[in-house]
């Protein structure tokens, strides 16, 4: 029997596709011209350690003038794909050009990146930003980027951009010190900062937050275990001796002092948002109580995470935790324009349990109201992205997720109605195939109808 993380419709598909005139139930939004892309692990060789390690494949849907024109998957073709390459050589150096870019697809500045936090993104090829080189299709891996040589470091696969500054803020983060950078890229894609933050150990700095004013790091005890990664498998576990803190960084004085606040100890994978509040700084994540207490037990997460928030009070240096919401979730985003600013809407991805089917939840973050879209017995949701109705930022817009079918063995792209999140789908476009649970994604406007 295979693992769990290999079984199911975790298990990798086999072969990359393309598809064309796929089939709609309701109405793709005219409005919408562009890729869904999103990211996730699926190992060549249908053989891995854990779910956190398979190769890079991207599945991409094309939409456009009302219809969903193609369907195509294709792996990320690291140096690790294609000739096996490890990440560390037989004398232990680090090759930052290896890897399998499974985790998060984004662009910035023109450039489509394929990104782990353990590696150099990887450029992907796609049409509707620049024209496709002969011979060339979308989603093909054009190789490594390092931003012209700048980046000697691994990038976090969560860059937060700033939609006022169109600046890409980013980290990478090792087992060696320094153990955490910081990096920034300006809006025309050049890397302008870099410098280390000062941490005491290598922990697990998956993803970070951004305001208008701050950069939030969070160091929390999941730390590297060397033990682990001789055996194969994923190489962090809890620490209760390491502790938990927030690291505040001015973005107007980025080689300045790094202010640390302490919290209780947890993990956080992914934040909601962050946004300044005169002297306070507001943070919600989907917060895990423990993760890997004596190292990882399975191929994927098995402890649950829920809604909280943390206020950083700058003037009194004191945080303030609470629980929004106990329902276990996971994968929160908000409309991209409003990453660092006070957006009164998120969305988060919860699976439910065997049989029972997922749903997406909208919180209010203002009201404490939650919307509710249940998908129905057998069909589970990933993460959701927002694509815009509009030029009024958490304004109108749509939401769009992978919906895997139980009883098919198929998966949807579905579209929903971000406003109206309990209303049946606007369209659900049917796949041929299955996209198998992954992470993250986004909808990527054509450029050249922006």
């Amino acid at each position: 029997m295979p693992a769990a993380h290999l079984a199911g419709n975790y298990a990798p598909v086999a072969e990359e596709l393309s598809a064309y005139d796929l089939p709609v139930t309701g109405r793709v939004p005219d409005a919408l011209s562009g890729w869904y892309l999103r990211n996730g692990p699926n190992p060549h060789d249908a053989a891995s350690g854990h779910w956190f390690f398979g190769d890079g494949m991207v599945h991409g849907v094309r939409l456009d003038g009302g219809r969903a024109t193609s369907y195509r998957n294709r792996w990320v073709r690291t140096k690790t794909f294609t000739d096996g390459a490890p990440l560390r050589d037989g004398e232990g150096r680090l090759d930052l050009a290896a890897g399998v870019a499974n985790t998060h697809v984004v662009r910035h500045a023109g450039r489509t990146l394929a990104l782990v936090e353990s590696s150099f993104p990887h450029e992907l090829h796609l049409s509707g930003s620049t024209p496709l080189p002969a011979g060339v299709c979308d989603l093909d891996t054009a190789g490594p980027y390092d931003f012209g040589g700048r980046l000697t470091t691994a990038m976090t696969a969560h860059p937060k951009t700033c939609p006022t500054t169109g600046e890409m803020h980013f980290f990478g983060y090792g087992v060696e010190a320094p153990y955490l950078t910081y990096h920034r890229a300006d809006a025309a894609g050049d890397l302008v900062i870099s410098r280390p933050v000062d941490v005491p150990g290598p922990t697990m700095l998956h993803d970070f937050n951004l305001t208008a004013g701050h950069v939030v790091f969070m160091d929390l005890p999941v730390v590297f275990d060397l033990e682990l990664a001789l055996a194969g498998t994923m190489p962090y576990r809890w620490d209760d001796g390491y502790g938990a803190r927030l690291g505040v960084l001015r973005r107007d004085d980025p080689y300045g002092t790094v202010r640390w606040f302490g919290i209780d100890p947890c993990y956080v994978f992914h934040p909601l948002n962050a946004h300044d509040d005169g002297d306070r700084i507001v943070v919600h994540v989907m917060r895990y109580a423990e993760l890997w207490r004596g190292g990882p037990r399975s191929g994927g997460v098995t402890e649950e995470a829920a809604l909280w928030r943390w206020t950083l009070d700058l003037a009194a240096g004191t945080v303030r935790e609470e629980q929004i919401d106990d329902r276990s979730a996971e994968f929160p985003r908000v409309d991209d324009r409003l990453v660092g600013l006070d957006s009164r809407f998120g969305h988060v991805t919860t699976t439910g349990g065997d049989g029972e089917g997922g749903a997406l939840l909208r919180y209010d973050l203002r009201t404490g109201a939650v919307t509710a879209h249940e998908f129905g017995p057998g069909r589970f949701p990933a993460e959701a992205s927002f694509a815009p109705a509009d030029d009024v930022p958490g304004g109108a817009g749509w939401l769009l997720t992978y919906v895997y079918d139980a009883a098919t063995d198929r998966s949807d792209l579905v579209i929903l109605d971000a406003g109206d999140l309990a209303a049946p789908p606007v369209a659900s476009v049917h796949l041929p195939v299955r996209v198998p649970y992954g992470f993250h994604g986004n909808w990527l406007a054509d450029l050249c109808s922006r």
